[in-house]
């Protein structure tokens, strides 16, 4: 697919979001042909550049995993923004651009002179999306933060833990992942076609504590119609039993099975055989169930862990009991349903070479997403983008590099 049939072809955006959320937005709006001008600075690397996985356990800035996941497609500019011509730079790029979008703490955007009011004097119709952790005004405003401190602030971790235990995390930044890119690239699309309406810009606020916690109103809801706070339940759920994870045959194994109602419960003891605990009239209600579940879940492992837990899952989903082993990494890779989806794309990359990277789980059947290049080395393409794109004479760009504009 050529980028310039892409839905987003028209569209530039002055990114100077890093870490997870903002960049996860950006690289899918890549995906869909918008043109990304990443903002970076050597002195200061993007906190990924430095993070956990590298290529061959190397460290180094061009060689993590985790900055390449979040970065293909789009291209890398460097400046020193203590020099004032690296304003005048991005003054050019917004003056090209259509969106600008970061996600620092509150009032660093302001610091460069490039708040939104700043920004809407250079361009009229720009849409200026900021994503601070807990919004611009407020007692916690200027306050930072990473994922694992906003998935405690909104609540997921208090309610990440089994019964009565201490609180386990969500074993990844759950809100940069999914909560805050999500909203945000809503934000984004409803403005674009608010501007193509009106021909209006507009800033997009979208802090991301309220993004979160958009995406679990159950505990909050509880609370506010019941005065009632919800308690962790580990793996289990209120809506269903048996829920849980249990052992199957092999080391460290596991299938997840999921029972929502009485019909699937039926059809569960016809896959187990229907044991003669099972047939107990005990179990033969949800609450039953519900009140019982550590008997349930202790004879339902004493099953599992004497099959072989691929055929179990293939078996239950076939009868139409929700069931999934518990995959690692290479499995997930090597899962066929993926493969067949073409979920994976493998890109290039100068430095670590040949790198698997996976695609947005949107399927367009006209215009198809595109994964064209691996994620940038920093400051790859600052030449390019002044000299070709924002049209700076290679004297003009010499002699911005002799004044150390460039970091």
């Amino acid at each position: 697919m050529d980028r310039n049939n892409l839905p987003l072809k028209n569209i530039t955006v002055c990114d100077f979001s890093w870490v997870g959320a903002g960049p996860i937005a950006t690289n899918i709006l890549g995906q869909f042909g918008a043109n990304i001008i990443k903002i970076e600075s050597r002195s200061k690397p993007e906190v990924l550049r430095k993070g956990y996985p590298f290529k061959d356990g190397k460290q180094g800035i061009e060689r993590s995993g985790y900055f390449a996941n979040r970065n293909p497609n789009k291209r890398s500019i460097s400046l020193n923004m203590k020099v004032p011509e690296a304003r005048d730079v991005v003054v050019r790029l917004i003056e090209k651009s259509d969106i600008v979008i970061n996600n620092f703490r509150a009032g660093q955007m302001e610091k460069w002179n490039l708040g939104y009011e700043d920004v809407q004097k250079i361009k009229r119709d720009i849409i200026y999306v900021t994503m601070s952790i807990q919004g611009d005004k407020g007692p916690y405003s200027h306050s930072a933060g990473f994922g694992v401190t906003l998935n405690a602030l909104v609540g997921f971790t208090h309610l990440t833990a089994n019964p009565e235990g201490e609180p386990l995390g969500t074993g990844t930044s759950y809100t940069d992942h999914i909560a805050v890119p999500t909203h945000t690239l809503v934000g984004i699309m409803a403005a674009l076609l608010n501007r193509d309406r009106t021909g209006a810009g507009q800033r997009v606020e979208v802090p991301q504590a309220q993004a979160a916690i958009c995406l679990k109103p159950l505990d909050i809801m509880d609370y506010a119609a019941n005065r009632r706070i919800q308690q962790p339940l580990g793996v289990r759920d209120a809506n269903a039993a048996p829920h849980g994870v249990y052992k199957v045959l092999g080391y460290r194994k596991w299938i997840a099975i999921a029972v929502f109602s009485d019909d699937q419960w039926c059809v569960f003891k016809e896959a187990m055989g229907y044991p003669d605990w099972a047939e107990d009239d005990t179990f033969d209600t949800l609450s039953g169930r519900l009140d019982n579940q550590d008997i349930l879940d202790q004879q339902i492992e004493k099953w599992t862990e004497t099959q072989d837990g691929k055929q179990l899952q293939h078996r239950l989903m076939e009868s139409g009991v929700p069931a999934g082993m518990v995959q690692d990494a290479r499995a997930t890779i090597e899962d066929p349903q993926l493969a067949q989806q073409d979920f994976w794309a493998y890109l290039d990359h100068p430095e670590v070479g040949i790198t698997l990277y996976n695609k947005v789980p949107m399927r367009f059947s006209k215009t198809p997403a595109v994964m064209k290049t691996a994620a940038p080395l920093l400051g790859k393409h600052t030449r390019e983008v002044l000299t070709d794109f924002l049209a700076y004479s290679d004297a003009e760009f010499e002699e911005m590099k002799n004044k150390k504009v460039f970091d």
